[in-house]
Formats: C-alpha cells, sequence, structure tokens
C-alpha cells in the first residue's frame, strides 16, 4: 500500500466534510480523489470474478438474507491493501483520523465494500443503522462511473428524517464524487440506473463491546 506520506493532502477535503457534517449531517464532494485512483477502482471492479460480486442482502446476523424486492446490487467487500483498494483503504483512515480530531466521533474501525448495479438494479429506501441499535456512525459512498448523464439515472436520493418523503438532495453517481452522511440520520434510496453503475460503499464505526472486541459487521 502506499505510504500516507505519498499521499495528496486532503487537509481542505476533510475541512469541508467535517464542516458539512456539523452544520448539516451530510456532505456530497465533487471530484474528491484523483482521477487515477478512480480509474485504478474501477479497473479493479471490472476484473472482479463472477465468484466474487455476489448479491446483497439485508438485515443483521442471522437475518440477513438476499432481498430481491429490497435491493439488486452485488458487492464484494474490498480486503486488498495493495494499489487503488490500498489507496481507497489508506484514505478512508485519514479521513477517520481527521473526523475524530474535528469532530469527536469517536470511530473505531471502516469496512468498503465494491457495489454494481446492473441496469434496472435499485436499492429501495432504508437507513444503514436503526438509532440505538448499531454501531455503524458514518456511512461513505464513492462513484466510479465515467462520462454519466442525468439521462442514465441511478441517483441516490437523500431524505430528511424528520420532515419523511421530503428530498434533501439527489446525488448523481460521477466518476469521483464522495458522500458522507450519519448513518442513522437520512433515510437514502438507489434509483434504478440505465447503465452498469458502480461504487464503493462503506461505513466507519464505533466499538460498542464491552469486552474489548470491535463488534461484528452489521
Amino acid at each position: 500500500m502506499s505510504s500516507i506520506q505519498s499521499f495528496p493532502c486532503f487537509t481542505v477535503l476533510f475541512d469541508a466534510i467535517a464542516n458539512d457534517l456539523r452544520e448539516h449531517g451530510y456532505s456530497i464532494q465533487d471530484k474528491a480523489l484523483p482521477q487515477e485512483w478512480i480509474d485504478g477502482l474501477l479497473r479493479d471492479m471490472r476484473t472482479l470474478g463472477a465468484g466474487q460480486l455476489k448479491p446483497a442482502g439485508v438485515g443483521r446476523a442471522q437475518q440477513h438474507v438476499a432481498n430481491a424486492s429490497i435491493r439488486r446490487d452485488a458487492i464484494s467487500w474490498i480486503e486488498s491493501t495493495e494499489g487503488a483498494q490500498g489507496q481507497w483503504l489508506a484514505f478512508s483512515a485519514q479521513l477517520q483520523r481527521h473526523l475524530n480530531r474535528s469532530l469527536m466521533l469517536g470511530l473505531f474501525s471502516f469496512e468498503s465494500h465494491f457495489a454494481h448495479y446492473a441496469p434496472g438494479a435499485f436499492y429501495k429506501t432504508h437507513v444503514d443503522a436503526f438509532k440505538g441499535q448499531a454501531n455503524r456512525v458514518l456511512s461513505v459512498v464513492l462513484y466510479l462511473n465515467p462520462a454519466w448523464v442525468c439521462a442514465d439515472g441511478g441517483e441516490m436520493v437523500l431524505y430528511s428524517d424528520t420532515a419523511p418523503g421530503t428530498v434533501l438532495c439527489k446525488v448523481s453517481p460521477n466518476a469521483g464524487t464522495l458522500a458522507v452522511f450519519l448513518s442513522e440520520d437520512f433515510p437514502h434510496e438507489v434509483l434504478p440506473a440505465l447503465r452498469d453503475r458502480y461504487s464503493i460503499a462503506g461505513w466507519y464505526r464505533v466499538n460498542t463491546s464491552n469486552t474489548g472486541r470491535v463488534d461484528p459487521p452489521a
């Protein structure tokens, strides 16, 4: 994995995200990462074998099941610390440290996966963590789609938690766009697209275990 010292300086970006989270609870940043990183992540995703991208499920633990009426994306967890995936994980670690210093969020760990939405696939309105019942604190989405246009669809729609049905923003999945939002506070959905849609979804977690061990993934 590339060293932190060799990375571009992301201080301005991280400050913008922290300020947005403090004021609004979410942040949308265009062209957040270097283009070569986005290109590398997209190449990695497109070379995943058929057995590596698996239908995503809903629910936790024993209740975790595939449900095509709710979501139809396929995912592959990011575990490599080499190349573009290593750069992504190191970037995420930098952001974690910055937000912990700036906002005192107590972020403990990070997990993320590639997500592929085939044409017509969707993810109906949901939240990434239920209040008081999970340890996901902050959600992150990075989009990898070059030359995306409005007619392609596939937007992520972010809704107000206090005014049900009120749209706060629609995020087009343009390559390099980074969305960060509080996991418990913002219902959101992914609208169907007319072409293959590629992204990375990730979550920062806090450790709510009493034994010193990080809780298992949701």
